[in-house]
């Protein structure tokens, strides 16, 4: 009894501490929103703007205030905006009082497409006369290709850079599930649709193979050829080095081979840009961090209220996937609807990074596309990932707009059902019941799928491919046998994508801005970016409640949590699926 009422208080105790610590967080949040809003960030001569870019980094910033003030916690993750990196890059290459960057990019946790409009971004500032210094303890492949466009690149004498090419790498489930006793009914058009491979193969196949080998190769000679021509070295070169060992190298074979420009301590970089921000030796240089300097207002000469907008609206995630923050085909069609309908909105920037999804929801998407585009420009932005469902709802837009990078196409369609009876029946469970009609209980995961059901399931798959490149051909003005031609499933980079008449323009957001002012005619506009954002408060809890939910599971299963996750995902609501061919990892 004794033990019964410690455990008891303990547990009470518990309880009330958490409770206070989640008070506390909640009017530590509050005061510091209070306290934003309140400073007056002022920028004065000879200022550098320091970036780190060692974050996730999705399309679009949101303003999660629990993030800024725990930064990386169990229940917070901190995050940028492509938008607001963009943007910042971009005020302070017309402002005077910015002489230039400085830049901490170890490790970004991004897609090589998101890298890329960064490093364009950051090329363009140093063009325009002003320096940047790269500087970190050591480099990923990622974050190295990001610093390669600064001025000056350093490392400290005994950091590492990994520099030792491009891999993709997935996980097969064939003999788990079959230790299970679970078997997976496989339907598909498309001998490129891989999706479906890690429940049926242990190997990649030869199709697939082959695709990866196609795209990887094309990014990683994308990512030569600008670290190739801001570091002054040939590609050769390049390859040489990582060839022969990579991060396993000496430093100094880094620095004879021009990847870095020297190894300095801290203190010696901080020497150097003393001398180039004109800081007095025992005085702090003067530097705004990216988050500050947001608030900075940079005139950029236009003046007066600007009426007409350009709508950029964001398409991120699966679509009508398990992820709460993905792409929902209702809420996104009626953001589209309401850009269509708006009439101070000339032109819509749909800026899409998916992997696909549901292909029910990919083609209600797919209609608000049409819709708006018969009475205003509608261009696509693609970042990361355009791919399967991400390009069905692409495909008819006035303009696609693709990063060299991008992973696009995978015109496919695929569909599975568990089969979990030898499962079941190991443990002793059986079935039975009774049905009005010969498919009544179909589908069913307790049994599987006879003859006349599988016919029926891949007669769907089949329809709904039909409609896929029916899509895509009227979109892009070809014929349904050429879109078949380059389609079944296959997926290819941006660079592939534009040979193959997939895209129509190399570029990034900014690109598909341009475009967009160029076809709705505008000399001025403005730029309304659309979802509408949650309130800060709203972005609180919710961050809370996904980030809880992701450290339990974690906690709980292990490392394994992800490829636990990506099993999850063969209980989607939709049994047709357009979706990218597996959970893509290019390290």
């Amino acid at each position: 009894m004794a033990k019964f009422f410690k455990s008891l208080l303990l547990t009470v105790v518990g309880s009330i501490v958490t409770a206070i610590l989640i008070v506390l967080i909640f009017f530590g949040v509050i005061a510091s929103m209070v306290a934003s809003g309140e400073k007056n960030v002022e920028v004065k001569e000879d200022t550098l703007l320091t970036i780190n870019l060692d974050k996730v980094i999705k399309d679009r910033g949101v303003d999660d205030p629990l993030a800024d003030l725990l930064g990386e916690t169990p229940f917070g993750e901190s995050q940028l905006g492509l938008n607001d990196v963009l943007a910042n890059i971009k005020k302070a290459q017309r402002d005077e009082n910015i002489l230039g960057i400085y830049l901490e990019c170890s490790n970004p946790m991004t897609g090589y497409a998101t890298l890329n409009e960064i490093r364009e971004a950051l090329v363009s500032f140093k063009d325009s006369g002003k320096f940047i210094y790269a500087y970190a303890p050591m480099y990923s492949q990622k974050g190295y290709y990001l610093a390669s466009a600064a001025t000056k690149v350093y490392l400290p004498p005994h950091g590492m850079i990994d520099f030792k090419g491009l891999s993709s790498e997935r996980t097969f489930f064939k003999g788990a599930l079959e230790k299970l006793g679970v078997e997976m009914q496989i339907f598909k058009h498309g001998k490129f649709k891989s999706a479906v491979e890690p429940f049926i193969l242990d190997h990649m196949s030869d199709p697939s193979k082959e695709q990866t080998i196609t795209y990887v190769n094309s990014i990683w000679n994308h990512i030569v050829t600008g670290i190739s021509q801001t570091r002054g070295i040939s590609a050769t070169e390049i390859n040489d080095l990582a060839n022969n060992g990579g991060m396993f190298l000496s430093n100094d074979v880094f620095v004879e081979g021009k990847i870095l420009d020297g190894l300095k301590y801290k203190d010696e970089v901080i020497a150097e840009l003393k001398a180039l921000t004109n800081t007095e030796e025992d005085k702090d240089i003067r530097q705004v961090n990216l988050a500050d300097y947001k608030s900075v207002y940079v005139s950029d000469g236009n003046k007066g209220l600007i009426k007409d907008k350009i709508a950029v609206i964001y398409a991120e995630g699966d679509i009508d996937g398990m992820d709460e923050d993905g792409i929902k085909s209702e809420e996104l069609s009626k953001t589209i609807r309401d850009a269509r309908n708006d009439k101070n909105i000339k032109a819509v920037v749909l800026r899409i990074n998916s992997p696909g999804g549901s292909g029910s929801g990919s083609d209600i998407i797919w209609r608000e596309v049409q819709l708006c585009k018969e009475v205003k420009p509608v261009i696509v932005s693609m970042g990361d990932l355009a791919a399967s469902g991400g390009y069905y709802i692409a495909c008819v837009a006035d303009t696609i707009v693709a990063n060299p990078v991008t992973l696009t196409g995978s015109i496919g369609v695929f569909g599975m059902m568990p089969n979990i009876q030898p499962l079941a029946n190991k443990y002793g469970f059986t079935f039975d019941g009774v049905k009005t009609n010969k498919f009544a209980d179909m589908p069913s995961i307790s049994r599987p799928l006879s003859e006349d059901e599988g016919a029926l399931f891949q007669g769907y798959v089949e329809r709904f491919y039909d409609v896929f490149i029916g899509r895509c051909a009227d979109g892009r003005n070809m014929t349904k046998q050429s879109i078949d031609e380059i389609g079944q499933g296959r997926v290819w980079s941006g660079e592939n994508a534009i040979e193959r008449n997939l895209v129509d323009v190399m570029g990034g957001l900014e690109k598909a801005i341009q475009i967009a002012k160029e076809k709705a005619g505008l000399e001025k506009y403005g730029i309304k970016e659309l979802p509408e954002q949650l309130s800060p408060i709203e972005e609180m809890f919710k961050s809370i409640k996904s980030e809880a939910k992701s450290y339990m599971m974690g906690s709980f299963l292990g490392a394994g949590y992800e490829q636990i996750e990506q099993l999850n995902r063969i209980r989607e609501v939709d049994p047709i699926q357009a979706r990218l061919p597996y959970e893509l990892q290019i390290n």
